[in-house]
């Protein structure tokens, strides 16, 4: 009898705590007490007195590293890079306690030649780990690093990397069925001639970053991608790069992220939270978690804030507010496919103001395409989106569609209002969907909003 009294308990408590998490808030304090900007020692280091010469045409690259190492050794410090063009023929490596900091007034300008980016280094590429290209700006397993100045990183990319198609091509193809087949990462080598395209700003296993008041232009591929990383701080960037799968910051298999007062102008999703791919995700099964988003304009060709594909390990604690989002294909978009696995949860949005979307103001898939044949459902659970303002959509206001027995668990919509749309909502397999004040096009929403026929909007 005891033990029917205890057992009934622990369910009764279950039930209570599955209950209480339905559409709950991310606990954003605890978030931002995890992150803190690195601080330098005041020594200064100046690329100058170390053969650098700021004319655009002779090559920086062996001056600029050369400091980088020089402050690092001596316990670290400022890099400083004075007024004027500097042309760099390959990558710049950051090193434990180095703040490097550009000067308004000075450009980096990257060499557009991807053999210059040789040798090939530990990376990344769309969630599954090899040796490619080295990223531009780069950093492998150092801490207390800064990219900071109002001067300008330029990725040159146009002519180079960004000619690349990768999309479909026959080493994208390869690269993810060693990825599924879990050849070893150190057998997973690409490089020349591959047509990968590497990412602008890349660290990896790294912590305690600041990248801050830098403008960013011409990037090959993803801009800023933290990879393994803890301790992140993005605040007041600009970045004006159009080209392909240019998403503005992916942070992948990281935690305790701040993005703040930046401007996203890019040719690919604003801010894309990733973490890995497949069974690389799997394997490694560190999540992407404790992100905050605030005080950001999104000027997007594709998302405004965006989860996933690629997020095998999960993501969770993703907080966002006080966002403007340009036009773009989606406002918000959580989005996964039957490849992924994984899970999406814990995610709280408010107050973002949109322009016009072209496909939906908010939007949740987990059958997005690409998929190669795995069935491995990804969990969508607990989301509070609440004072969005939106103009206009092409297709839809909500879209949330779930794969059969597999369904989207536990939105909380408040406080929304679409001016325009063609049709208010799409839901399909997806439980505990609740509305409160929400008017989409012409209709006010109902509290609990009825299952309608799946329809896949036209635009991905």
């Amino acid at each position: 009898m005891k033990r029917t009294i205890l057992v009934s308990v622990v369910l009764g408590m279950a039930l209570f705590n599955i209950i209480s998490m339905k559409a709950q808030p991310v606990n954003v304090n605890r978030i931002l007490k995890s992150i803190v900007a690195p601080v330098f020692p005041t020594a200064v280091f100046n690329v100058m007195e170390y053969g650098a010469i700021n004319d655009g045409v002779t090559d920086a690259r062996q001056a600029i590293n050369k400091t980088i190492t020089g402050c690092s050794n001596a316990s670290g410090g400022m890099v400083l890079v004075p007024p004027g063009k500097y042309y760099v023929a390959g990558s710049i490596i950051m090193k434990s306690n180095v703040n490097l900091r550009i000067e308004e007034g000075a450009e980096i300008i990257f060499s557009s030649n991807p053999k210059d980016f040789a040798p090939f280094v530990l990376t990344i590429f769309e969630g599954t780990e090899l040796f490619n290209y080295s990223p531009l700006v780069y950093g492998y397993h150092v801490s207390n690093i800064a990219i900071t100045g109002k001067g300008i990183l330029n990725g040159n990319a146009t002519s180079g990397f960004a000619t690349w198609r990768p999309q479909g091509s026959k080493n994208q193809d390869r690269l993810r069925q060693m990825g599924i087949d879990q050849v070893p990462v150190n057998e997973r080598t690409f490089g020349m001639d591959s047509n990968l395209p590497p990412s602008m700003i890349q660290f990896f296993g790294c912590s305690n970053i600041l990248i801050q008041d830098i403008h960013i232009l011409d990037s090959p591929y993803w801009v800023i991608h933290p990879v393994f990383c803890t301790n992140i701080t993005v605040r007041g960037v600009e970045i004006k790069s159009y080209n392909l799968n240019n998403d503005g910051c992916d942070p992948e298999y990281s935690r305790n992220v701040l993005i703040e007062n930046s401007t996203f102008n890019v040719g690919d999703d604003a801010i894309a939270i990733k973490a890995g791919r497949d069974q690389d995700g799997w394997r490694i099964g560190q999540p992407t978690e404790n992100i905050v988003i605030r005080n950001c304009v999104f000027n997007s060709r594709c998302n405004g804030l965006c989860i996933g594909s690629e997020m095998s390990a999960g993501v969770r604690n993703v907080f966002m507010e006080n966002v403007v989002v340009k036009n773009s294909l989606s406002g918000v978009y959580f989005k996964s496919n039957s490849d992924r696995g994984g899970f999406i949860r814990n995610v709280w949005i408010r107050n973002v103001t949109c322009d016009s979307v072209r496909t939906a103001l908010i939007r949740f898939e987990t059958n997005y395409p690409g998929g190669r044949g795995g069935f491995h459902p990804t969990r969508f659970e607990n989301f509070l989106i609440e004072n969005v303002q939106g103009d206009r959509s092409g297709e839809c206001g909500f879209y949330a569609v779930g794969i059969d027995k597999y369904p989207i668990k536990d939105i909380k919509l408040k406080n929304i209002t679409l001016r325009k749309c063609k049709i208010p909502y799409i839901l399909k397999n997806a439980e505990h969907v609740k509305f409160e004040h929400v008017i989409l096009g012409e209709f006010k929403m109902p509290e609990n909003p009825v299952e309608t026929e799946k329809t896949q909007l036209n635009s991905f």
